[in-house]
């Protein structure tokens, strides 16, 4: 009898042992892969240009003129050293493309939303032959006259 209590606790105790080493090699390995976070989204940078005045179309004979102050929000911290070395250029695409419109078609809101994505379109315009174009975010207005 005192066989059977002394094979049946060795058989128990081999368990136990098993058990701790099963549990101590598991918990030990790499946890599972969780879904990799999000990359955080860079602040944007904000470039603000010049304000602008340039002469509009006109069908009546009068004179009608653009005061304008344009915000570029941008993503790449370094956008702004490049339109700084290609500003002239840049203006210059700018007032053309502003004093080809109406004062008809810049007075509602969705004039005003159209000249701000033809802007955008103009400034990522590569300004050297193969350069890469630059990536402006949205084109903001801090001033607008039209007069």
């Amino acid at each position: 009898m005192k066989r059977i209590i002394l094979i049946a606790l060795i058989a128990i105790v081999a368990a136990a042992v098993a058990g701790a080493g099963v549990w101590f090699f598991m918990s030990k390995r790499a946890p599972a892969p969780t879904a990799a976070a999000p990359a955080p989204v860079p602040a944007p940078t904000f470039f603000p240009l010049d304000s602008m005045t340039v002469n509009l179309q006109s069908d009546d004979g009068q004179q009608h003129f653009l005061r304008i102050g344009l915000t570029l929000k941008l993503t790449d911290p370094k956008t702004p050293q490049e339109l700084t070395e290609h500003m002239p250029e840049i203006r210059s695409r700018i007032l053309l493309a502003l004093s080809n419109h109406h004062p008809d078609e810049l007075a509602p809101l969705e004039g005003k939303h159209a000249l701000a994505t033809e802007l955008r379109t103009l400034i990522e315009q590569p300004t050297d032959k193969g350069a890469a174009p630059i990536h402006v975010q949205d084109v903001l207005f801090t001033e607008f006259v039209v007069q």
